[in-house]
């Protein structure tokens, strides 16, 4: 089994890879990624002398490139994880969203209807929903909620998902298309919100949380949602979407609170900034339908899952420090120098 691995040197597909090469040791794995800020190369070195691994630096939205590989690899499934994901750069330039997460989408499919493939992953995120009112904790996004969003990213997404499901319809493409809430764990970039608590946080650096951090997120451990997206693949309906979601809502203050206290570090560091444009309220998922079809369900609880990625941060400075200097120490101070 050949499998495409699309945004691999990034978080979650990074993580997906991990898991693919432990749990199925005969697949043969090719990591697909541009590189650019979130995509970090080191983040794959516990994986690159494994002979059913392979990396190749390329845009998505490269058509010649693409089609160049599935000629090499004739891969058996892709499996899509390259985006731009992170709103607040979003808002400040829509235009890399939409060429990378729509147009480089298409050109993906397009590989796969000319060169064939038995199935065609989207990992797709709960933003695309929108958010939730706080006063109605009974209400869950669930597969069938109408697509309602509320960001340049979350739009570029939602897109790229009607698009995934167009070219099951018109073309036959076998997809399926997976919709996470907040994922969390080991090689998280600093950007995003966990990491950059416990970073700041060890650094006795002021803890920027946007409006009251009344926002609540549904965290999902990075591990449980590799888990689910290998279900789906082998076994997953094809043109059908599935929920998936960690059951483990919180508020984003609450989550630097656990933080602070976990790392020994003051309250007083948290620092409360001017709020996000169309800042969503409250994400929750019902994953009811990938545990119904596919028998999935979160593993690890919250308080487990934050101990386990607060000890990765604490024993791994050696991946995180250069990233927080530079290109991406500019861009924050940017974000939140002057909040």
């Amino acid at each position: 089994m050949n499998i495409i691995v699309t945004g691999g040197a990034g978080f979650i597909g990074s993580n997906f890879i991990f898991h693919m090469l432990k749990e199925h040791p005969d697949y043969r794995i090719i990591c697909v990624d541009a590189l650019t800020y979130a995509g970090n190369l080191s983040t794959l070195e516990p994986v690159m002398d494994n002979p059913n691994f392979r990396f190749v630096k390329l845009d998505i939205t490269d058509r010649e490139g693409v089609y160049k590989l599935f000629e090499e690899e004739h891969p058996d499934m892709v499996v899509n994880f390259a985006a731009e994901s992170h709103v607040d750069r979003s808002i400040e330039d829509p235009e890399i969203f939409l060429r990378t997460n729509i147009i480089g989408t298409a050109v993906l499919m397009d590989a796969c209807r000319k060169y064939g493939i038995q199935r065609y992953h989207q990992v797709s995120t709960d933003e695309v929903y929108g958010d939730l009112p706080l006063d109605r904790p009974d209400l869950f996004f669930t597969e069938t909620t109408p697509i309602h969003t509320s960001s340049p990213y979350s739009s570029s997404k939602a897109s790229a998902d009607l698009l995934v499901l167009a070219y099951h319809r018109t073309y036959g493409l076998p997809v399926t298309l997976s919709r996470c809430s907040n994922n969390y764990g080991p090689y998280h970039f600093p950007e995003k919100l966990i990491p950059l608590m416990i970073i700041n946080a060890l650094h006795d650096k002021p803890l920027p949380v946007y409006g009251e951090g009344l926002n609540v997120r549904d965290w999902l451990y990075v591990e449980d949602h590799c888990r689910a997206i290998d279900l789906i693949i082998h076994k997953g309906r094809v043109g059908e979407v599935y929920n998936v979601g960690g059951h483990n809502e919180m508020k984003n203050i609450d989550i630097v609170k656990i933080i602070c206290n976990a790392l020994g570090k003051p309250e007083s560091l948290i620092t409360h900034v001017v709020d996000r444009k169309g800042h969503d309220m409250r994400y929750a998922i019902d994953p009811t339908k990938i545990h119904n079809e596919l028998g999935w369900l979160p593993e690890t609880k919250f308080e487990d899952g934050i101990k386990k990625t607060i000890e990765w941060y604490l024993a791994n400075e050696d991946w995180w420090k250069p990233i927080i200097s530079g290109e991406y120490q500019k861009y924050y101070d940017k974000m939140y120098g002057n909040r």
